[in-house]
């Protein structure tokens, strides 16, 4: 990732000094096409596309820009404790990790995949109540969290509350309509209710 960074610095470096050694032109109007400015218009931007997407691969790439915007908190701090944190919970230091997932939310509360991640760790650790009530709070902070609905769901489902998973299932294809594995979870959710009210 660093090196990724880093060659973007070099192009962007790169690009600054070809255009100044190059005569000034007359500003170009922008176009619909410019890239939008903020994280919340890049984000809507993508999920738009999101939407509209029926190839399945070109969905998951979309898919994936979307969690790596969710991932950059804006604060190098907080980036730091959930790298930590992703160390702590690959190397099973799973209390570790809460610990300093609970840090992140105390430093920037509205940064949504501290909240979602703690949500996953909870899961993994049987807190299935916390893990919920931390995904209500990613919830209200980004509903198009597609992520978190599904946990939402698989939650649901477990503890046999099947329409109200299939729900949760029918909001995360409202959000990204060509994911195979929620339209498969949604197809056999619809079955086995089906089959309970004949």
């Amino acid at each position: 990732m660093r090196i990724f960074v880093t060659l973007i610095l070099a192009s962007s470096a790169l690009v600054a000094s070809a255009a100044a050694e190059e005569p000034l032109l007359p500003a170009q109007p922008q176009t619909e096409a410019a890239s939008p400015a903020t994280p919340q218009q890049r984000l809507n931007a993508l999920f738009t596309d999101l939407k509209r997407e029926r190839d399945e691969e070109k969905a998951r790439e979309l898919a994936n820009r979307i969690r790596l915007e969710w991932q950059d908190s804006g604060s190098a701090t907080v980036n730091l404790l959930m790298q930590w944190a992703e160390k702590a919970i690959a190397g099973e230091k799973k209390t570790m990790a809460l610990d300093m997932l609970d840090q992140v939310i105390v430093l920037a509360p509205n940064y949504v995949e501290g909240w979602n991640r703690r949500a996953t760790l909870h899961y993994q650790m049987g807190n299935f109540r916390k893990s919920m009530s931390d995904i209500n709070r990613v919830l209200a902070l980004e509903p198009r969290h597609f992520g978190a609905i599904a946990g939402m769901a698989t939650m649901l489902e477990a503890a046999g509350k099947n329409e109200l998973a299939l729900r949760a299932w029918q909001q995360f294809l409202d959000i990204y309509p060509s994911d195979r594995k929620a339209q498969e979870q949604l197809g056999e959710l619809s079955e086995k209710l089906a089959g309970s009210r004949t």
